[in-house]
């Protein structure tokens, strides 16, 4: 507002971008190293820069945890070539946006704590050294704290010898470092184009929350398209989430495909394929348990992952579709007491087994669609088959249903009826009168860390069961697959579920979710 210099940048002046450089190597690094020096000693220390050493193990954000003071003395540092360019008339927009730009990558990334930058540029341009720090380099003077006091650029430690003499040494072998294997992974898999921004890389205040698309995402079409181009170039399994549990490194990957076009017959080979070496690369790296999620698991794609056992017996990770506690949570979600059900939508593995306990426990099974009451007829016993029926009367308030339960098949529900889904991907709620309960899955125990994301449609630290159960398969040690057709013990895996900690989601949080 003072400076009539600063009312009308150009976008460009080589001039002004080289006088920047020369004022940040100079002036700047030169007077912080000397400000940062005096903020070491015990007087200036104690009052002021403690605050900013109270992290020794550091992360971006503590790149700009500094008292007052200290803020209002690295804005005037940062000041100097901002406004010697704008008063000898050679600032430009790209000037000032790219030194502040500079100022707070180069902040964030000292203090990441991990080590990014490859060691070919140094060897490129051996003279790097003096002008760029590393996140090792500086992460030394926070656990040293009289040694490598430089801003950005390592010169002046060198030329006043205040360099940590394990600085090269700590580079290098952050560098050779080998990241540790998780003990599990789930392998799940993008659901619409917008749902890359539910993921960690994306928005964190939306991925905090159940999904749902937003009208504000049709002004960031651009962006999404260019997400779907950078999948569609990448293809190949990307790691979305880390966790801990109890003593389980826990990982979760993602398959660069989404919901339409597991559907698509000329995708499904490249789909299987990625599944495929995901499964060879989690098996590489000694990994134990390997859970399906979502259509990775598709009985019409790979026979819920039959066909990878088939392909390599000799594999030792574990693969796992969580049927059975997909199973044992949607049996434990219909209220006590209930003497029948309408089963609807497209029939699975699931389906089947949730039909079969059902019926062999005395409750009555009414099949929506005639040809799914065939189906299942001809897989039960003759005993239990006693239990199934054809739906001619709709009067009961529980219904179990799955993918392909249209409109017009809610509207024969009754009011007041609770829709318990057994499949991957919730029904669309089409009834305001009724209840429509969460896909099958469970509540994470307190301890489980890093649970900061939503699980696509799922509430808060809530997680499904698919995904459960191949940690499950790690805690107890199972040492054997669950896929295609095989079964484990549904009480067994429930009992397991609940000694771990993991908790059932009441019924009466149904009405929560009343649409």
């Amino acid at each position: 507002m003072k400076l009539e210099q600063s009312h009308y940048l150009p976008i460009w002046r080589s001039d002004g971008i080289i006088l920047t450089t020369l004022l940040h190597i100079g002036p700047v690094e030169f007077l912080y190293y000397w400000l940062h020096r005096a903020l070491h000693h015990h007087f200036l220390y104690s009052r002021y820069h403690s605050h900013h050493h109270s992290s020794i193990v550091t992360e971006p954000i503590t790149s700009v945890i500094h008292p007052f003071a200290e803020h209002i003395a690295y804005f005037l540092l940062f000041s100097i070539p901002l406004l010697t360019t704008v008063v000898t008339k050679t600032a430009s927009i790209v000037s000032f946006g790219g030194y502040i730009t500079y100022i707070d990558f180069m902040n964030n990334m000292g203090h990441c704590n991990f080590e990014i930058i490859p060691k070919w540029m140094f060897s490129t341009f051996p003279p790097l050294k003096y002008l760029m720090y590393t996140p090792s380099y500086h992460s030394l003077h926070h656990t040293q704290f009289r040694t490598n006091y430089s801003l950005f650029m390592p010169i002046y430690d060198y030329i006043y010898g205040t360099l940590d003499k394990s600085s090269d040494t700590l580079y290098e072998k952050s560098l050779e470092r080998q990241g540790k294997s998780p003990d599990v992974v789930h392998l799940t898999h993008l659901t619409t184009p917008e749902s890359i921004y539910h993921l960690r890389l994306g928005f964190a205040s939306f991925a905090s929350e159940p999904y749902t698309s937003k009208w504000y995402f049709w002004l960031m079409w651009p962006v999404t398209l260019w997400s779907m181009m950078v999948t569609w170039i990448y293809g190949h399994t990307f790691t979305v989430e880390r966790n801990v549990f109890k003593n389980l490194n826990l990982q979760t990957w993602a398959i660069p495909k989404y919901r339409v076009q597991y559907f698509m017959q000329w995708q499904r080979e490249t789909i299987n394929n990625l599944i495929e070496e995901a499964i060879m690369e989690a098996d590489q790296k000694g990994i134990k348990i390997l859970s399906l999620g979502l259509l990775n698991q598709d009985e019409k794609l790979n026979n819920n992952g039959e066909v990878y056992i088939r392909r390599h017996p000799q594999i030792k990770v574990k693969l796992v579709d969580g049927s059975s506690l997909a199973v044992a949570v949607v049996l434990n979600s219909i209220p006590k007491g209930t003497t029948q059900v309408v089963l609807g939508g497209h029939l699975s593995k699931v389906a089947n087994s949730i039909a079969l306990a059902l019926c062999q426990g005395g409750v009555k099974v009414m099949a929506l669609r005639e040809e799914e009451y065939k189906k299942l007829k001809s897989n039960l016993t003759p005993e239990a088959a006693i239990n199934l029926l054809p739906s001619k009367t709709y009067n009961s308030k529980i219904w179990l249903v799955g993918d392909g339960l249209n409109e017009d098949e809610q509207l024969k529900a009754p009011k007041g009826t609770l829709f318990i889904p057994f499949s991957q991907f919730p029904p669309r709620k089409t009834r305001k009168d009724c209840f429509y309960f969460h896909t099958p899955a469970m509540i994470t125990p307190k301890h489980f860390e890093n649970v900061d994301s939503c699980e696509n449609w799922l509430p808060r630290r809530v997680m499904s069961a698919w995904r459960i159960a191949g940690i499950l398969h790690a805690l107890e040690d199972w040492q054997e697959h669950e896929c295609g057709n095989l079964m484990f013990d549904i009480e067994k895996v429930w009992k397991a579920s609940l000694d771990h900690g993991f908790q059932p989601i009441s019924v009466a949080s149904a009405s929560e979710s009343k649409a």
